[in-house]
């Protein structure tokens, strides 16, 4: 489909650059290093952290996956974190999500030293964004929708960008990216979330829409301006009689409702996740190269 916005594609290139700087980095007696903190066995997350082993291997990262049982207290995940944080040979650190009841997200999240934080989540690295500094780490996903937009072809500033959600996970940062004085960015941005009126309205004025709410297929095709880039963030499982296992997964956007109005569409899957993947293993490289802020 030629309005396609391949992820998978996109992704393999930056995988890539990445490759490229990771020898160079090799040749200069670095070894990047990745660090997987997995508590419990959450199959979601297995699967998440098998897939980021496997990126990382074929680009040359070293990889190491430390799992917890799921008893784990906070005292104990943060006293890893702490070795972590101290160990040279280590240059990034994931602690995955979800986490156990007993331990508080948000503290283990500060934990992280800022220059080993590849996922983008700590204090430092969310002030740094919202002021435009390029030294520190963006969340990997709004990292990875960026990059998708760059990358597709379409002009970007002066662009209206709607966003559906306000999770600091997405929502948020991917605001910040987008208001930047940049030439990659430039836009005016709407925020829409459970609470805002007029959802419907708020899209169809949007020249980029961006759904991360959780709905499944909550875009449809009377939601979307004609030609509009639209990028779905959104991973739902809904039940399906006749899928494998009674389920399968679905977007935030209806997909076959918005394709033939979308100047630009991401499939799900192979949309944003594979960009994800490919932005948390540029972070790695970047937080390997020595002088970096």
């Amino acid at each position: 489909m030629e309005n396609l916005l391949d992820g998978r594609k996109i992704s393999a290139e930056i995988n890539a650059e990445t490759a490229q700087r990771v020898s160079q980095l090799n040749a200069r007696g670095i070894s990047p290093c990745l660090v997987f903190v997995r508590v419990g066995e959450d199959p979601a997350s297995r699967v998440y952290v098998g897939m980021k082993e496997k990126t990382a291997a074929k680009l040359g990262i070293i990889s190491r996956t430390i799992v917890l049982p799921e008893e784990t207290s906070q005292e104990t995940l943060l006293s890893l974190i702490k070795d972590l944080n101290a160990d040279p040979e280590t240059h990034g650190i994931l602690v995955q999500a979800p986490l156990p009841k007993q331990i508080d997200e948000t503290i283990v999240y500060r934990s992280v030293l800022p220059n080993k934080d590849v996922d983008g989540f700590h204090p430092e690295n969310v002030g740094k964004l919202m002021l435009g500094e390029s030294s520190g780490f963006v969340p990997c996903t709004p990292a990875g929708v960026h990059e998708l937009l760059r990358r597709s072809g379409k002009t970007i500033p002066g662009s209206h960008a709607v966003i559906l959600g306000r999770g600091n996970i997405v929502g948020k940062p991917m605001a910040a990216l987008l208001i930047q004085k940049a030439d990659d960015a430039n836009c005016t941005v709407t925020v829409c979330h459970s609470r805002t009126p007029n959802i419907a309205e708020i899209c169809r004025t949007a020249d980029i829409l961006i759904a991360a709410m959780g709905v499944p297929e909550f875009v449809t095709g009377d939601m979307v301006k004609p030609g509009a880039i639209v990028i779905d963030v959104g991973v739902n499982r809904i039940e399906d009689p006749n899928a494998k296992n009674g389920a399968r997964l679905v977007g935030d956007v209806a997909f076959e409702a918005v394709r033939t109005l979308a100047g630009k569409i991401t499939p799900n899957p192979g949309g944003v996740g594979p960009m994800t993947i490919a932005m948390l293993m540029r972070n790695t490289a970047q937080a390997a190269t020595p002088g970096r802020a």
